[in-house]
């Protein structure tokens, strides 16, 4: 059965079990890679190659009861990290080009790695992933309990994590590392013969595949002394729990970082939305499906004010100053329509943020296999924002009343048009799974 059909079949079992379709809403993806380099060819052994078999066998161990204490550790951690990291790729990009990531993404594919270092590279890459104080049983079992969280919040919201292990034929690695990858993480592991051209399509189209079609190719190709790929792939799709009316969408002025003024499709909408504003900005949560255990969050500097005075002050302890102000309130939106896609190597930022070690011959992944480092590490993400959601109908008025009254404040006006940072977050579990920088939409 090819890949379409299999798409189709794919298709058809949502819309039976969810009664919606895929082809139109919100569609998000992203995919990460950990690239794994041998010191030296001669270091590769086959005939003690781990997966030198033709499957490994499924373990029987069950997963370490859910713990929440573990759990809300891991998205503290993940959401700092992941705020250090756009920091830091902000520094590079800059913040008149677009910029979207998943920290999420790239946090599960170096979780895997984490699970092969040893030493002053462990303590490195915990250090930089702020994993300090908890145990590599907390991390693996945190992981475990957060993707069954994540995963199908939502009727009308789907979103899938897929891991996947791809290693060469030669490799020799260790069982228990390759193992907890499959205890834990869920990975398809995989032999493959890296000399073989054909062996980057098989990995693309993986990612392919557990994207939905939205990132094509991870891989560009292989070197000669590639040992082994890590990949993650996270793919979101939701409809907006209230739709905006396509006849409402508009051509309105947007104003780039430097002050061009060009016509661009905009959303809008009236309506009763989670809001915050302090003096520098404004912020708003568009929830997705029935229960908007997912958001899209718009951050937009006020006049006065701009992304580069935001970004100063984004870090994951305001974040969570903010979010938890963030209350019920009538108001007036308008947004761009886009769509985007963005790739970044990640290899600088995280050398920069103290994973150099894990990247040099001093790296020390024993737990993997002998005389590994990371060579590579790779992201790309895809976004579109546009007017399709649920559709949905309800009149409901509760009428209450303080017993000390207060004036009801006056609907809010945010017109977001000029560069604005988003993030996608599960309310639920706090995680952030995207973050971004809109300075052009497309």
């Amino acid at each position: 059965m090819n890949r379409q059909k299999l798409s189709g079949v794919k298709n058809n079992f949502l819309q039976r079990r969810y009664g919606v379709s895929l082809g139109r809403r919100y569609v998000l993806a992203a995919a990460s890679v950990v690239l794994l380099g041998v010191l030296g060819c001669s270091q590769v052994n086959s005939s003690t190659n781990a997966l030198a078999q033709s499957g490994l066998p499924q373990s029987a161990t069950p997963l370490p009861k859910k713990t929440l204490i573990s759990d809300k550790k891991l998205v503290d951690a993940n959401n700092k990290f992941g705020f250090k990291l756009f920091s830091e790729i902000l520094q590079n990009d800059g913040s008149e080009n677009n910029i979207f990531v998943s920290p999420a993404s790239v946090a599960i594919a170096l979780g895997m790695a984490y699970n092969g270092a040893s030493g002053s590279t462990q303590q490195a890459m915990a250090k930089t992933l702020e994993l300090q104080g908890m145990s590599l049983a907390d991390i693996n079992s945190a992981y475990a309990t957060l993707k069954g969280l994540l995963e199908n919040p939502d009727p009308q919201v789907q979103l899938t994590i897929a891991n996947s292990l791809w290693a060469n034929k030669d490799a020799s690695l260790q069982p228990e590392f390759l193992q907890r990858t499959q205890d834990f993480y869920k990975a398809k592991v995989t032999n493959l013969d890296f000399q073989d051209a054909a062996s980057p399509n098989t990995i693309n189209n993986w990612v392919q595949e557990n994207t939905q079609g939205k990132i094509n190719k991870i891989v560009e190709q292989i070197e000669p002394d590639q040992v082994l790929f890590l990949i993650n792939a996270i793919y979101f799709k939701g409809q907006w729990s209230n739709e905006f009316d396509k006849s409402k969408t508009a051509d309105h002025p947007f104003y780039s970082t430097s002050g061009e003024q060009r016509q661009h499709p905009m959303m809008s909408q009236n309506g009763e939305y989670r809001y915050y504003e302090n003096d520098q900005f404004q912020a708003v949560s568009l929830p997705y499906g029935e229960n908007g255990k997912v958001s899209f969050y718009i951050f937009l500097p006020k006049q006065e004010s701009n992304l580069k005075s935001f970004y100063q002050n984004l870090n994951s302890e305001n974040w969570e100053k903010w979010i938890s102000q963030f209350s019920n309130r009538e108001g007036f939106i308008r947004l761009p329509r886009f769509k985007t896609d963005y790739d970044v190597t990640l290899n600088d930022a995280l050398k920069a943020l103290g994973m150099e070690e894990a990247f040099s011959n001093q790296a020390n992944f024993s737990g993997m296999g002998q005389n590994l480092k990371i060579s590579q590490v790779k992201h790309k993400t895809f976004i579109e924002v546009n007017e399709e959601g649920t559709e949905a109908a309800a009149a409901t008025s509760v009428g209450i009343m303080p017993t000390s009254f207060r004036e009801k404040p006056e609907p809010f006006r945010m017109i977001v048009d000029r560069p604005f940072f988003s993030a996608i977050r599960d309310n639920q579990t706090g995680s952030i799974l995207f973050m971004g920088s809109i300075a052009q939409p497309q």
